[in-house]
Formats: structure tokens, sequence, C-alpha cells
């Protein structure tokens, strides 16, 4: 059985991060064989949680970039939008479990200069949320 729980958390790690890789297939697998749904809630919202932190790691390392000649954007005009997004646009962390578009937000968000603690309050609420959800319906 830890073996099954460790594939899980392996497929929610994964498909957190930039690669296209999907959990629910295994977690509703796992649920069908009889496993504890409160043990798989657990397990998959750490991974895919652990898993969005790879692109929040990946977005601050970008920021060493900022300074080439190539890079897109100015100092000033990123520190205008970390300011913005402080303010404002954390709270689109909650939407991290899309699988369009939530990749990006947790990629964004280390770019942003979020908190890592807040980083991980708001994805692991909304990936428990969505893992919750999935649990709910396979049960049905």
């Amino acid at each position: 059985m830890i073996s099954d729980y460790l594939i899980l958390f392996s497929s929610s790690f994964l498909a957190a991060t930039i690669l296209p890789f999907y959990s629910e297939v295994t977690l509703y697998l796992l649920l069908r064989d009889g496993a504890d749904p409160t043990v798989l809630l657990f397990v998959a919202t750490v991974g895919n949680t652990l898993g969005s932190v790879v692109n929040w790691a990946l977005g601050r390392y970008l920021l060493h970039f900022q300074d080439r000649r190539w890079f897109y954007f100015s100092r000033e005009q990123i520190a205008r939008a970390q300011s913005a997004y402080q303010k404002r646009g954390v709270w689109s962390l909650l939407l991290a479990w899309l699988p369009i578009g939530g990749d990006a937000l947790t990629l964004v968000a280390g770019i942003m200069r979020v908190r890592l603690s807040l980083f991980i309050i708001l994805v692991g609420i909304g990936k428990g949320l969505r893992y919750l959800f999935v649990i709910g319906v396979a049960q049905v």
C-alpha cells in the first residue's frame, strides 16, 4: 500500500510541474481499489502543492536574467508588476488547480516574489479542494 501512495504522490507532483501529467486517474484507481480517501487526499494535495513549488522556484530563478539585454521587461516594469500582484493578484493562486493556466499561475507567482509560506497556503487550499471534489465525484 505504501507503494500506491508513492505512485500517487509522484503523479501528483509531476502533474503540478510544467510537465504534462494527470494525477486524477491514479487517485480514482486507488479509490476504486479501496484506499483510504483521507490519506489519498493528503498525499495528492501535498504532492501537487510541492510540485507547484518547483514552478515557483523556476519563476524566482528567471529573475536572475533580468539584467540581460534579451530579457523583455525592465527592472521598473517588474517592480510595478510585483507591487500590483502582491496587492490583488496573489488570490489567483487559489486557482492553481486549473488544468489550463494553473501551472503558469505558479510560475508567475515566483516571478512576482510571492512569499513561499503564503504561496503554499493558497495553492494547497485550491489543490486540496480540487482533490476533495474528485474524491466526492468518484465515490458517488
